[in-house]
């Protein structure tokens, strides 16, 4: 640091340094071009003389990081008008003045107050004024200058990344451009050579280099071999001065990564691989994996496998594995231990993408033997065909075989084969199958007409081991045998008009046949017996016409009219069959358009007419709800009162209308009353009605053992089951019997001529408003006796 301080002394005192200079504005010469100063009034009003611009400069010179403990000398201001009688009074203004710069207002020296950074600020611009100190008036014009910071070497070079990441790809030829790094210096490049930078590398020889003055890193050695030596880090240093001793440099660290090409060519870890598989292994599964191994990544060691000799049956084939880049063998068709057991199998790996730049490093492709040994297994038995199918006329006896399928088992040791029928595919058991020869026979009538077609599956068992199963497709056909007679195509509504005339047409007809014989359907028509009324003309194509043979229909002498018609098939054996036509005879205009009949045509076979069947159907609805509603009416039927109204009187009978509180209302009425009319309780009250304080009715004396309500009971519960109409179910059978002595006595008026006329009734009317009316019945007639 001391060799660098002398240097810069040595340097700054071999210059004129004009910070230190004293700077006098002189008049300007007389070659110069004049300046007109503008005068300014004075304080006795009078104006100055224009003058001659007494003072001129360019700028000042300051250098930067002063370290002095004084204030930093810039320059001197100077005005020829001073007569150095500090009448004159020099003012600053502009950048930095009265804080980092300062005047002295009488002689106009300029100083910094502080340490001045360049890099900060480059210059400053202030503006410089004499004025009279008397006056306050310019004796100069206000002119600007700038203050220039010298610069000094106080930055070091500071790279534009600390830390730079480039690659390479390997192999690569000496010089081959990485990356470009920058370093910045702060200083000033256009004062010496503060800011001019040199690279150099500190780390990362002999591998790699830099240009000095573009910072270019190069490859510097060749056959750098990624699979070797992948990550390198370079240091790169930037010194300013030139790279000169003295100069403050900087550093940045560069990692670089050699990138892969294809330059290694697959390799197989040993020449031969021995694999083995079941023999019971399906299709599509895999034998084994086998790998190629390439030094490279990505790309450039993606291998693909193939088969180049021993698979002359293309039993095997294999894939890549993209994750793993494994070679994986499959079956590709199902393997037999008892025809072949081992295979030998010549493999090949080559690299996908191959770079021409290294083709001289060898074939990118290396050879292998796959040695396959084929394991016995228990397989399943194997039919003679996968599917069988067989026909078969539906006219076929039970019993009959239509058809035998054949299975085997491949094992060396040979094991008895069953055979089964799936009842899935023959729910309605149709067929079946004999377990020892496979052969299928009828178990039921055939029929065509219901079922064409029959798909049954076949299961093929091991009698050894019943876990070793196969299935087969049977599909039989039904063929045609002309076993359905045709038949009428429709219901024919048929009339014949009372007017109508001999030969006229009344009813076109068709028919069908289920039946599907080869040369198609062919029917003829004809009557079972010559009538005299009708007619039938066969057309010839599968129709034929009912034609009258007479005139003069009375539908009254003959409503309707019976035509048996027979229908034949031309198909052997031939069918026939009957269809009977009902042919009403109508009321019918001069147009022929029918308005009244008697009956309406019926078909016979057909059975019951539609008439007929909804006359049925209302009959038993009717039925129905006769007994619906007697049943009902029984339910709700309700016992007539004695006496409907208040006002009707029969025997002096009042019907009160009480029925009481029902099952749960054990208070209402005591069954112990009857047999013990003593144990009443006084206190109890009926639950359904208000409580009223009543008097109580008289009581006479009660039979100590009162039997004969017992007894009658008894002999009516006797009566009763022993009665063989009884109803089979719980009832109730009212006995209207009190037995004697009631503890009320007789209300009725029967027996009021008997007793004494001295009997008062007054009491009824203390029980209470329902007694009201007896009460007043009774005490009437006392007056009426008394009248």
């Amino acid at each position: 640091m001391i060799p660098c301080l002398v240097l810069m002394f040595l340097l700054w005192i071999s210059k004129p340094n004009p910070c230190c200079a004293e700077l006098y504005f002189k008049r300007t010469s007389g070659d110069q071009p004049k300046q007109i100063l503008q005068h300014f009034p004075v304080n006795d009003g009078k104006l100055l003389n224009r003058q001659k611009r007494g003072w001129m400069w360019n700028q000042f010179f300051l250098l930067e990081e002063y370290t002095g403990l004084d204030y930093q000398y810039v320059g001197k201001l100077h005005s020829d008008q001073d007569k150095g009688d500090g009448s004159l009074k020099y003012i600053l203004s502009g950048d930095g003045a009265g804080t980092l710069f300062v005047i002295d207002e009488r002689t106009g020296d300029i100083h910094a107050t502080r340490r001045i950074d360049r890099e900060e600020k480059a210059f400053y611009t202030l503006r410089a004024q004499a004025i009279n100190r008397r006056t306050g008036r310019p004796v100069e014009p206000e002119s600007e200058f700038v203050i220039k910071i010298h610069d000094i070497n106080d930055n070091e070079p500071t790279f534009l990344e600390h830390i730079y990441t480039a690659s390479v790809p390997e192999m690569s030829d000496v010089g081959t451009f990485v990356v470009q790094v920058t370093a910045a210096d702060a200083d000033d490049p256009s004062y010496g050579n503060s800011a001019k930078v040199i690279y150099s590398i500190l780390q990362g020889q002999p591998y790699f280099s830099v240009e000095p003055e573009t910072g270019i890193i190069q490859t510097a050695l060749p056959n750098m071999n990624r699979e070797i030596r992948e990550h390198y880090q370079v240091v790169i240093q930037a010194k300013d001065m030139g790279g000169q001793m003295g100069g403050l440099s900087g550093t940045t660290t560069v990692n670089i990564t050699l990138t892969d090409v294809n330059d290694n060519p697959p390799r197989f870890t040993q020449n031969t691989y021995h694999l083995s598989v079941s023999e019971s292994s399906p299709t599509g599964s895999a034998v084994g994996h086998i790998k190629a191994v390439d030094a490279d990544i990505g790309r450039n060691a993606e291998v693909r496998y193939r088969i180049t000799d021993g698979d002359e049956m293309n039993m095997f084939d294999i894939t890549t594995e993209r994750a793993t880049q494994d070679g994986v063998i499959t079956i590709r068709k199902r393997l037999d231990y008892e025809s072949k057991r081992l295979y030998s199998l010549k493999l090949e790996a080559e690299n996908t993408h191959v770079d021409p730049h290294f083709h001289y490093l060898g074939p990118f492709k290396d050879t292998a033997t796959v040695k396959i040994s084929v394991e016995d297994a228990d397989e399943p038995p194997i039919f003679g065909r996968p599917s069988y199918m067989f026909k078969v006329h539906e006219d076929i006896e039970l019993g009959t075989i239509i058809g035998t399928v054949m299975a085997r088992d491949p094992d060396t040791i040979s094991s008895p084969i069953r055979f089964s029928l799936d009842r899935h595919t023959d729910l309605d058991r149709i067929f079946n199958i004999h377990s020892g020869n496979g052969s299928i026979y009828t178990a039921k009538p055939l029929d065509r007409e219901i079922s064409q077609w029959h798909n049954l599956s076949i299961i093929a068992t091991e009698i050894n081991n019943p876990k070793q199963t196969t299935r087969a497709t049977v599909y039989i056909l039904i063929l045609d045998v002309n076993d359905n007679a045709p038949q009428f195509a429709m219901f024919y509504d048929t009339f014949v008009c009372e007017n109508a005339r001999p030969g006229q047409l009344i009813q076109t007809i068709s028919a069908v046949d289920k039946d599907e014989p080869p040369g198609g359907q062919k029917f003829f028509f004809s009557l079972a017996s010559v009538n005299p009324n009708f007619t039938v003309q066969d057309n010839e194509d599968n129709t034929a016409r009912i034609l009258t043979r007479r005139n003069g229909f009375n539908r009254h002498e003959i409503n309707s009219y019976l035509l048996p018609v027979v229908i034949s098939d031309n198909d052997y054996p031939i069918q026939s069959s009957t269809g009977t036509l009902t042919i009403r005879v109508c009321t019918c205009d001069n147009q022929g358009n029918m308005q009244s009949c008697s009956a309406e045509a019926l078909l016979l076979p057909a059975g019951l007419s539609t008439g007929a069947l909804i006359a049925i159907l209302l009959c038993i609805i009717i039925l129905l709800l006769i007994v619906v509603l007697f049943a009902a009416l029984k339910r709700q039927r309700k016992k007539e009162p004695l006496v409907l109204s208040k006002e009707d009187i029969r025997d002096n009978i009042v019907s009160y209308n009480d029925e009481g509180g029902g099952e749960e209302d054990t208070q209402a009425f005591d069954i112990g009353t009857l047999r013990n009319p003593g144990a009443m309780d006084d206190k109890k009250h009926r639950r359904d009605i208000i409580p009223e304080n009543l008097l109580l009715p008289r009581r006479t004396a009660s039979v100590p053992d009162n039997t004969d309500v017992r007894d009658f009971i008894n002999q009516r519960l006797k009566e009763h089951d022993n009665d063989p109409t009884a109803p089979p179910y719980d009832s109730l059978a009212t006995y209207a019997y009190e037995g004697n002595d009631s503890i009320a006595e007789s209300l009725s008026s029967l027996e009021s001529s008997t007793t004494e006329g001295d009997q008062n009734y007054e009491y009824l009317k203390e029980w209470g408003p329902r007694f009201n009316k007896l009460a007043e019945m009774y005490g009437n007639g006392e007056s009426d006796k008394d009248s």
